[in-house]
């Protein structure tokens, strides 16, 4: 029996991707999970398995192909034995069966009004006609700079009801812009000084872009920067580097400063949240999985470590060390790309000190670390070379004062200053 292999559901707001490579060719026997193309998304360079085993009898997509979940990748004949139909495959429903919405009597609430099935989002208004929307939704509308000629209502007739403009704040589309907003004047000819050559931006390099404007427009950063003496931190590394190597990982500062993080998010949560603006609400995570920044020739990258909390420093130099391999040769997987809640970016080793890092959002706070240098600093009446290293956290001041914004920051620099009691849970 012929079977159809489309391209599964690939991780939370993944939608399309481009074919970097077939894998397979018609004819080919291949098995369950046996890799079928490689594919680019916006945040990461997968090999997608296929679902089925048996004999390919056509390749739908090519290299170069951008495709969306849901497209045809190849026809499999399968193998002997009933098919096992893929789970990711939605049922296909005739577009004219979706039933019409009932009318609702008039004193039933809008938050109400909703239908079982799902209703087709409504045409947007012609200029000119009245947007159907109840007198509290369009003050939430202006409350939060939406435009609700953007916004699909999912009410009965398209009515746009509260959950609808929510949602379009949460999908992270752009708000309707302020009064005397500025757009960008169009780009000079070039050209005519001199020489020019233009080069497309790559997907990474495309969402990157889009992320940071997101970060930079919708969140109000405070960066608050000091310095912690690395100098006894420096000597414990040195003190477990060989034993970190016996269970596979390399004991950087970075994997230190990740158990500093932990003991400062503990103490103050509202680091590690999210903040919901439609709801007015702050969503306080009671786990920690900490997003790495890290540095490819795609761009830059920010693998997570899950549940950092649960685990030791050699568990951790073992995981920073092979995700972090991973991101560089685009091994990562997509999952290990999401579920951050706070994130660290160190360029000390790129001989970088003091730098403003911008919030990873929907997260709402990051932490820089620079190049560690020897000064001179007075100890107890006396001056003597000290291993300083500057700090940066840059934070949402929608949710963290400056006041916790500069307890937060001491507390990271008292447990990098004092790494046996931090790591003994003091």
């Amino acid at each position: 029996m012929a079977t159809e292999f489309k391209l599964p559901d690939l991780g939370e707001g993944v939608e399309a991707g481009d074919v970097v490579t077939v894998l397979v060719s018609e004819g080919d026997t291949i098995e369950q999970e046996q890799g079928v193309v490689e594919l680019e998304t916006d945040k990461a360079l997968i090999e997608v398995p296929s679902g089925i085993a048996g004999t390919i009898t056509k390749i739908h997509v090519s290299a170069g192909d951008r495709i969306p979940v849901g497209a045809t990748l190849i026809t499999v004949e399968e193998s002997g034995g009933a098919a096992e139909a893929p789970a990711e495959e939605p049922a296909e429903t005739p577009a004219d069966t979706t039933p019409a919405p009932q009318a609702q009597p008039k004193s039933t609430p809008e938050s109400a009004v909703q239908s079982e099935a799902p209703v087709a989002p409504a045409p947007a208004p012609v200029e000119g006609d009245p947007i159907p929307a109840a007198p509290a939704t369009r003050r939430m509308a202006r409350e939060l700079g939406v435009d609700l000629t953007q916004v699909s209502g999912t009410g009965s007739g398209g009515r746009i009801v509260q959950d609808d403009v929510k949602t379009h704040v949460r999908s992270g589309q752009s708000v309707a812009p302020s009064v005397g907003t500025p757009t960008a004047p169009p780009l000079p000819d070039f050209s005519k000084w001199g020489d020019i050559q233009r080069q497309p931006l790559s997907k990474i390099r495309q969402v990157i872009g889009k992320n940071m404007s997101v970060a930079w427009s919708q969140i109000p950063h405070v960066t608050q920067f000091d310095k912690a003496d690395a100098t006894d931190l420096e000597a414990f590394r040195q003190r477990n580097k060989a034993a970190a190597e016996t269970h596979g990982g390399r004991l950087t500062p970075t994997v230190l400063i990740l158990k500093a993080v932990i003991t400062a998010l503990k103490a103050f949560p509202q680091a590690n949240a999210s903040l919901d603006v439609a709801a007015n609400e702050l969503i306080i995570k009671n786990y920690y999985n900490l997003g790495i920044a890290v540095d490819t020739e795609r761009g830059l990258m920010v693998p997570v470590i899950k549940d950092v909390d649960r685990k030791d420093i050699f568990q951790l130099a073992a995981e920073l060390t092979s995700i972090g391999e991973r991101a560089r040769t685009n091994k990562i997987g997509l999952d290990e790309l999401q579920g951050g809640t706070f994130t660290v970016t160190n360029l000390g080793s790129l001989g970088v000190g003091a730098f403003t890092p911008i919030v990873n959002h929907p997260e709402v706070a990051i932490l820089g670390l620079g190049r560690s240098v020897e000064e001179a600093v007075v100890r107890n009446g006396r001056i003597e070379p000290r291993l300083m290293m500057p700090i940066a956290f840059s934070y949402d001041h929608r949710v963290v004062d400056g006041a916790d914004g500069a307890r937060f920051v001491r507390k990271i620099v008292d447990s990098l200053e004092n790494p046996e009691l931090m790591l003994l849970g003091g």
